[in-house]
């Protein structure tokens, strides 16, 4: 089979964390599972959530598919080790060139309980307004402190990225801070 022909059937079997994993190592180098978790940590983690079990079940699964390369070592904890194939740089880049119109959800357990916040209790609201403010305050601290990272160590893509991230969480603050305000004059149910 060509190679262009193995690419293209397993891109078919990718998913996002498939081309999460090609990403980091196509960026970083031979990895480990272990290093793919704090890469993520350090990075797209912060924005984007998964379960963290799938970056230890999909490098396999990658080597099988042609596009990661596993090596092994020998001795003591025989740790695997993953570098990207060049069928895996072809799939990275054909993903990558691919433009994507499709939207993420907003799946915030605090949106979901503000859906609902009428059949509570008196106070609910406010304390649940005073803590999503505090709990996104304290992520765009987190998130602004980033920002002193140099280029070398955040590309310009994850860069750019961090500023959505910034944005979208000085938003939250914004709103859930406007709801603690309405809930301090009565307002909250008036809009």
């Amino acid at each position: 089979m060509a190679e262009d022909d193995a690419t293209t059937s397993a891109a078919g079997q990718l998913t996002p964390v498939s081309y999460l994993v090609l990403g980091l190592v196509a960026r970083h180098g031979a990895a480990t599972p272990y290093d793919l978790k704090s890469f993520v940590a350090q990075s797209i983690g912060n924005f984007w959530s998964f379960p963290h079990a799938q970056l230890y079940k999909e490098p396999p699964r990658l080597a099988e598919l042609g596009l990661l390369a596993e090596e092994r070592e020998e001795h003591g904890r025989r740790r695997r080790t993953f570098r990207i194939t060049e069928a895996g740089r072809a799939a990275l880049s054909a993903w990558l060139a691919e433009p994507d119109t499709s939207l993420g959800e907003l799946r915030a357990p605090g949106l979901l309980k503000l859906a609902f916040a009428e059949l509570g209790k008196p106070g609910d609201v406010e304390a649940l307004a005073s803590a999503q403010a505090a709990a996104h305050r304290a992520r765009l601290k987190t998130y602004r402190s980033y920002t002193a990272m140099s280029a070398d160590v955040m590309p310009w893509s994850l860069r750019r990225t961090l500023e959505l991230g910034i944005a979208y969480e000085q938003m939250q603050v914004e709103f859930w801070e406007r709801l603690l305000a309405d809930c301090a004059t009565g307002q909250h149910t008036r809009r």
